[in-house]
């Protein structure tokens, strides 16, 4: 599913104005993937096709604003994360970009010091993947440059999930301390 199809999903424009609302009362928001595309359009940002589809296993690189940033203490400039999506957001007015990869510019913006959109994943688990792939098998078998094959994915996730998990839970370590 995407920002746009509100035709199949109308609740979503009702999810767009919640964020809105929870955003404009200094509340501490994370958003993965659709989550972050509805907090960007939410705070005037545009979702759009990218120009490449990311499925799989792919570098994460902070920007240099990103890496001085208490939230990022302790997290690699560069990182391995799980992307699904061939959608991408414009980073809002008022936003700092942080992070990009090769095949998408736009991968997380930092909205204030309590709203965190995240592109990747970096909360998948085993069953997360399993469930991912199963419910979007058509995806691994799209081509380009960013969108790897059932095997490859899976035999990734066995040497990248623990990593993926530690600086999930120092990222969500670091949000905590910031939404004091």
């Amino acid at each position: 599913m995407g920002v746009c199809d509100i035709d199949d999903y109308p609740w979503l424009n009702e999810e767009k104005q919640f964020l809105k609302d929870v955003m404009a009362k200094d509340k501490c928001v994370l958003g993965i993937c659709l989550g972050a595309q509805l907090m960007s359009e939410a705070l005037g940002g545009v979702v759009r096709k990218n120009k490449y589809k990311e499925v799989g296993w792919f570098p994460v690189s902070l920007t240099p604003l990103a890496w001085d940033h208490p939230i990022f203490k302790g997290i690699d400039a560069t990182f391995e994360a799980l992307h699904w999506h061939g959608d991408t957001f414009s980073i809002p007015e008022g936003a700092i970009h942080i992070a990009s990869s090769e095949g998408c510019a736009n991968q997380a913006f930092l909205y204030g010091e309590k709203v965190l959109g995240l592109q990747f994943h970096l909360e998948t688990t085993e069953d997360s993947l399993k469930q991912i792939m199963e419910g979007s098998p058509e995806d691994m078998e799209d081509e380009g440059p960013f969108v790897q094959k059932k095997e490859v994915i899976l035999e990734k996730a066995k040497q990248r999930l623990e990593g993926l998990r530690h600086n999930l839970y120092k990222l969500m370590d670091r949000l905590k301390e910031m939404c004091k």
